[in-house]
């Protein structure tokens, strides 16, 4: 293959995971647990932007399960965005096994 084809090729591909890597850090992601009593939406660069908690999830004398919730919650939502990342990354990536 011709080095200077090849170098073009390299330089789209980091220009469209660039673009990509952009976009999915703008994407919100959201995810429920408990039943739908706590909603987390997490952004594709992994900040937390909201959190639901249903009224009826609130028990004074049970927080650690309220806390557990959340926590589950938020780590739906990140994990979504964070498999939507390595998704559009390898799409991009042709399958080439590069850590992103």
């Amino acid at each position: 293959m011709d080095m200077k084809k090849m170098m073009k090729q390299a330089q789209k591909m980091q220009r469209d995971a660039a673009a990509a890597q952009e976009e999915i850090a703008q994407m919100e992601f959201t995810a429920t647990a408990g039943g739908g009593m706590v909603e987390a939406t997490v952004t594709g660069g992994g900040e937390l932007k909201a959190l639901k908690i249903d009224p009826e999830a609130v028990d004074p004398e049970d927080t650690e399960m309220l806390e557990d919730t959340i926590v589950a919650a938020v780590n739906e939502a990140l994990r979504s965005a964070s498999e939507t990342s390595n998704e559009r990354m390898s799409s991009i990536m042709g399958g080439m096994n590069l850590p992103f």
